[in-house]
Order: C-alpha cells, then structure tokens, then sequence
C-alpha cells in the first residue's frame, strides 16, 4: 500500500479529538496512574504525544526537504515528557497538542508534497536511511499504536469489579 498524503493528514487530524473524549475530565485516578513500574499513565503518553510533535515529525520532515541525506536528524528523547510538561494538568496537555497537531498538519499541508516527494530521503540516527513517506507513515503508525494503549490498558482503577479495557460479562471463555 502506498501512503497517501490526504489519508494520513485525516488519520492524524482525528488523534486531538479522540484523545480529548477519552481523556478530558476525568478523575486522576484514571489518568495519573499506570501498571507499575516503569509503566505509563495516560498522562504519560499526553506528553509523549506533545513533545514528538514540538521536536519529531515536522522538523524531521523539514530536514528530508531542506538536507536530504546530508543531515542527520535530531536524536529524540522518548522521556522528555517527564521533564519538560511536569505539573500540567491533563487539560493543559491536551490543549497544547490540540493545537500543535493543528499547527503540524497545517505545516504539513503547506510544504506541498507531491508523491514523488515521498521518496525523498533522510538519515535517521538510529534506522539510517529513510523516506519522507516513512517518516509520515511512522507518524500515523504512532498515532495509531499508542491510541491502541488506551483500549489495551489493565491498570486503571477498577470498576465493578473489573480491570480498564476488560468487560465484566466478557471472559476468554464467552467471548
């Protein structure tokens, strides 16, 4: 399959909107917590998801356009969410994404990438050589694995008796 522009500019416009229903005003004890561990939180993975898009997908993209192969892209810092948003409430973190996924797709839209511009190339620091389409097909790909992380997720609080993610009439046995 190859990657269309207009089908992952849709898929990464509706991450905002579905996060803010999950996730908007809900009790700490939904959000704050996680399996143990090192495990993440909600919270979590709000900044994980705010802070690739301050420092990942759009700066990348610019330096396959601007550089090519002849730059290397920035090393990304899967924690910095841990320092850089500590103290934001879920509202905050959500709105700030809101609107630099806003920001990003717009940026995205504008740099005019034709499909034979999808083949342009990058050097990232640990996969080496990628495509521009790579590196936008990852975008959504990472959108849609970690939105994944919320129907998957069993260390919520419990609720009747029941564990986030597994239905209390629903057992491996009953399907």
């Amino acid at each position: 399959m190859n990657l269309q522009l207009s089908d992952a500019l849709q898929i990464l416009s509706r991450t905002p909107t579905v996060l803010n229903t999950l996730l908007r005003d809900l009790p700490d004890a939904w959000t704050m917590s996680n399996e143990g561990g090192d495990s993440w939180s909600p919270y979590t993975v709000l900044g994980h998801f705010l802070h690739g898009e301050e420092t990942d997908w759009i700066p990348r993209a610019r330096i396959i356009l601007e550089y090519g192969e002849s730059r290397p892209f920035d090393p990304f810092d899967r924690f910095a969410q841990y320092e850089n948003y500590n103290g934001w409430t879920v509202a905050q973190l959500l709105d700030a994404f809101t609107e630099k996924r806003a920001q990003n797709l717009k940026t995205l839209w504008q740099m005019n990438i034709a499909p034979e511009m999808m083949e342009l190339r990058g050097v990232h620091p640990a996969l080496g050589t990628v495509t521009l389409g790579q590196l936008i097909a990852t975008w959504v790909a990472h959108d849609l694995n970690l939105l994944g992380f919320f129907g998957n997720r069993r260390g919520g609080p419990q609720i009747l008796g029941c564990e986030w993610g597994v239905h209390p009439t629903h057992t491996p046995k009953s399907g």
